[in-house]
This record gives C-alpha cells, structure tokens and sequence, in this order.
C-alpha cells in the first residue's frame, strides 16, 4: 500500500517509514512531484493538518495524510503551538532562531512545562478521519543532542533525562507524540486493510 505524506520534511518521512516498516510505502510531496508549500492558514493543528491533506487529495485522489505538529509551552500560554515552525520568522534556514526566541522568552521562569502534539488527517477513499499524539516534558536552558529536529534539542520527555535530540531514532519512536499519532492510524488502517480482505475486495 502507499500513502501520500504531505510533507516536503524528509526527518518526519524516515521517521514514520521507520514505523511503519514494509507494509506501507511513504511518499513525500517531492515523491510525487509536488514542490509547492501548501500554506498553514489554520488556527489549530487539526485545521492546519486537514488544509495539507485536502490539498494533496483533490490534487492526486490518492490516500493522503498530513500532520501538524507543535510544542505548547504552559508558561508561554501554550505558544509557539501552530507557529512552531516559523514562531521566529518565515523562511528561516534552520531551527536555532526559534529555539534562541523560545529560550529568550523562558529566561527566569521556572515553570518549564511543555508538551509536543501531533493531529494527523488521514483522508481515503473521500473519508476524512482524525488521529492525536501527545507527549508531556519540559523545557531544558540549553540544547543538548544532535539527533532529531525542531525543538528536540531542548526538549526532555516526563520520565526521561534525555533530550529527544539525544535519542535515537528508535528510543524517540517509543514514546513521541508523532508515533502515537501515526500507531493510532496504523491500527485504523490495519483493521479496515483486513475488513476489505474479509470482504473479498
């Protein structure tokens, strides 16, 4: 089976290919041919998420899914939240600018608690289904790790004293708000993959 990702991110598609294993073939956007940003006009990460997904399928008609992911920060009211990926600017070559302004902003506060979550759109077959992941933590006062993407670098998970930068792949999979999200989808697809079997389609 494959699966449209409405992404041009390839750490999110190996990432997920990653947990998928064989069964399903990720394609990105660049996979398919796409190049075009798809504008994030939304003002929630489900609304964002379905914007992408919706885009990709009117286009192609294929079984498509897109994410939409942030960090919410309980200090900062849970910002950076949808603008996680341009809360320092649009356009930015790299992540360091909106890790620097998220720091600049935590400076002196103690309450550090954060959380990741993922909202994914699954659109097939013209059915429009929704799946969330959510991952709590805090915020650390300086980047540790090379792994990863994003805010990884300054995010340690509840329970661990790692940062998801300093995981591996696998570790960060057992527990990110991204995984739980796309196990969720997995097991819708699975079960309605062998509800078609069942039927004989």
């Amino acid at each position: 089976m494959e699966l449209i990702f409405a992404t041009h991110n390839q750490g999110k598609v190996r990432e997920i290919q990653n947990l998928v294993g064989e069964k399903i073939k990720i394609l990105s956007l660049t996979d398919v041919g796409f190049l075009e940003e798809i504008p994030e006009t939304g003002s929630t990460f489900k609304e964002n998420a379905f914007l992408k997904a919706n885009a990709i399928y009117q286009i192609y008609k294929k079984p498509v899914f897109a994410d939409d992911s942030g960090l919410e920060v309980d200090a900062l009211n849970g910002r950076p939240g949808v603008y996680s990926a341009r809360y320092a600017g649009i356009g930015l070559k790299n992540f360091e600018p909106h890790i620097n302004k998220l720091l600049n902003e935590l400076n002196g506060i103690e309450d550090r608690s954060a959380r990741f979550r993922t909202v994914i759109c699954l659109i097939i077959n013209d059915e429009i289904y929704y799946f969330e992941g959510v991952v709590n933590g805090k915020i650390i006062h300086h980047p540790r790790g090379n792994n990863g993407f994003g805010y990884d670098p300054i995010f340690v998970p509840d329970g661990y004293d790692k940062t998801f930068a300093e995981m591996n792949l696998d570790e960060k999979n057992t527990i990110s708000h991204r995984s739980q999200a796309i196990n969720k989808m997995l097991e819708f697809l699975m079960s309605e993959y062998n509800k078609l079997i069942e039927k004989g389609a």
